[in-house]
């Protein structure tokens, strides 16, 4: 993040937020995260540039990693592993 933008590291929270709020969603990206951590990396990020709210693979584990959710901290630690 640069103090050119910095709202930058706020969007892996608020992608985080939205995700979380359409369960559909959640439970679809955890299921793909067991069978595909690195492709639910790629659609998480996907999803942040289609709503405005672009992150980075990093951003994204980063956010996770900061989590007190063990569900959270359970599919990090699988996608670390698949990356």
């Amino acid at each position: 993040m640069t103090a050119s933008n910095p709202g930058e590291g706020g969007n892996a929270m608020a992608l985080y937020g939205r995700i979380s709020a359409e369960q559909e969603l959640s439970q679809s990206l955890f299921r793909q995260a067991l069978q595909d951590p690195k492709g639910a990396l790629e659609r998480i990020v996907q999803l942040g540039r289609d709503w405005q709210l672009p992150v980075t693979a990093e951003e994204v584990k980063a956010h996770l990693g900061s989590l007190d959710d063990g569900a959270s901290k359970q599919w990090l630690l699988k996608a670390r592993g698949g990356l």
